[in-house]
């Protein structure tokens, strides 16, 4: 079975689709370039599908996400389907250590999504977020006095606790 078999395999459900395709990648038998290419010319659905895949696989093995994976979930992190921009960002969570050079470049493109109206797109910016907090760089630094505002407007005790949490590591 290939890619666009899989995706349009209505025997599976979603999460053994993404399982699937996580387990290709971490094998080496899914090039991610491959993955990416389809995953940029599909619908939202099957898009967000191959982005999570390649979160599941990065919270194994975060060194699999290389540049051109950094490059492609911070260019969905505007989609307007918020299962692409939360799992986009939880890739962004999962292996922004591994690209200091991006830190400054993440943090411009997940300030915005703090505001977003979904609950698990502004907990997955949250979780990247402090990510890049507890890599106690001169960015994350000043990320600080930015995290204090977006918390004290977040309505959710829940995202409020991952910026806490993150903050702490730099008190």
């Amino acid at each position: 079975m290939n890619i666009e078999e899989l995706l349009k395999d209505n025997t599976l459900k979603p999460k053994e689709k993404t399982q699937q395709l996580a387990d290709w990648i971490l094998s080496g038998e899914l090039p991610l370039d491959e993955l990416i290419h389809l995953a940029e010319k599909s619908k939202d659905s099957p898009k967000a599908t191959c982005i999570e895949a390649i979160e599941y696989a990065t919270k194994t093995r975060p060194s699999i996400a290389n540049e051109m994976v950094i490059d492609f979930v911070f260019s969905n992190l505007n989609s307007k389907a918020p299962r692409v921009i939360w799992e986009s960002a939880k890739v962004i969570g999962n292996s922004i250590h591994l690209h200091p050079q991006q830190t400054e470049k993440a943090i411009k493109r997940l300030l915005p999504i703090t505001k977003h109206s979904g609950t698990v797109v502004r907990w997955s910016a949250a979780y990247a977020l402090g990510e890049i907090v507890k890599q106690k760089t001169d960015a994350s630094t000043s990320l600080r006095s930015k995290l204090e505002v977006i918390m004290s407007r977040e309505e959710k005790n829940s995202i409020k606790k991952i910026y806490q949490k993150a903050l702490k590591t730099i008190n």
